[in-house]
């Protein structure tokens, strides 16, 4: 992404027609989910553009919102460099001990001096980069965005305006380019349960939201799995918190999501026409582990530390909040199987 890509002066425009805008380009398919029906994050994508001085576009596809920290790609903080007037330059070689990059910057008030930074696969490994599969199928273009970004914040930081980091420098999966490809991102500013947002369209323009959709796809679910993955998407969105709709009562779509799966995971009732002769029910074996008898108390502290190392894994920092609201008692007096059924919820190594 070059300056003359990147550089925008942004006309003057009023709050309504930047409302307006924001709210149209929020139906559009094609922008990234973290602002598709999001027209508040739009608006704030805007404003920081503005800042920057790039497009409204350019700040919805090259800046990405994770764990609350704004993140850019390298050829976005190339662009902004390049725009400040300072020169950057950029090579990757291949050498015998494999690729390298290397990243140099002259400022223009001090064209003399040479900023440089330098990354190949001994230094990527020694910060525990190459194991990521981003790093395995493009180590080529990892090494040059860490070059990048290393160098323009050493040399130009005020141009970044806070955008210090790439995705992948956050721990995000992303593509070559550095875009991010699933679940990390969150969103620019969150909707609180039960609050409105303020900047969206009313009516039946809206659609249905992000969060019932996951609620309503839970509910037509057949089995754990299904619940499972729709659970890991809504941690993603951050909407685990979110209020939705479910038999027309309101419901935490966090807390749904959990009895749902639980619901999905109990045994098959052994009456009726699905109960076998021999009271073997034809259903799909579900491999919840039985709860050990030795030591109870045991069993249920190795359990309750499993549970937190999930749910540490996975980014959920209200754990006992949800656990309580789930399963209608805190952690501390659950039982190893309850505690277990969670983590399993958690990390999908349940059936």
């Amino acid at each position: 992404m070059s300056a003359e890509l990147v550089k925008h002066t942004a006309p003057a425009a009023s709050l309504p027609d930047m409302v307006r805008y924001a709210n149209e380009l929020a139906n559009a398919n094609l922008l990234p989910g973290q602002y598709r029906r999001q027209p508040a994050n739009v608006l704030y994508a805007m404003e920081y553009g503005r800042t920057l001085g790039i497009t409204p576009l350019a700040a919805i596809t090259g800046i990405h919102v994770i764990e609350g920290k704004p993140s850019a790609s390298a050829a976005l903080i190339s662009g902004l460099v390049r725009q400040a007037g300072h020169k950057l330059r950029v090579r990757v070689e291949n050498g015998p001990g494999g690729p390298r990059a290397i990243a140099t910057i002259h400022r223009a008030d001090d064209p003399e001096f040479e900023f440089r930074a330098e990354w190949d696969m001994d230094r990527a490994r020694g910060a525990g980069l190459v194991n990521k599969d981003v790093w395995r199928k493009y180590p080529q273009a990892m090494l040059k965005a860490r070059a990048i970004t290393e160098v323009a914040r050493d040399a130009c930081e005020e141009v970044l305006f806070g955008l210090h980091y790439t995705p992948e420098e956050l721990d995000a999966n992303v593509s070559e380019d550095g875009v991010p490809v699933d679940a990390s991102v969150q969103q620019l500013r969150r909707v609180q349960p039960g609050e409105g947002d303020p900047w969206a369209t009313p009516g039946p323009q809206q659609g249905t939201p992000p969060e019932q959709e996951f609620a309503d796809t839970a509910a037509k679910a057949t089995d754990q799995t299904a619940v499972k993955d729709v659970y890991r998407q809504a941690h993603a969105a951050g909407l685990l918190a979110a209020t939705v709709k479910v038999d027309g009562e309101s419901t935490e779509l966090g807390a749904y999501l959990i009895a749902r799966g639980q619901q999905l995971a109990a045994p098959a009732p052994t009456t009726g026409d699905d109960a076998s002769d021999d009271g073997v029910v034809d259903a799909e074996v579900v491999e919840t582990p039985a709860e050990p008898t030795a030591d109870p108390v045991a069993d249920a502290q190795a359990a309750e530390r499993e549970l937190r190392d999930a749910a540490a894994r996975v980014g959920l920092d209200n754990l006992d909040e949800e656990f309580e609201r789930s399963y209608g008692l805190p952690i501390s007096e659950a039982s190893a199987r309850d505690l277990r059924g969670m983590t399993a919820i958690l990390t999908g190594h349940a059936a």
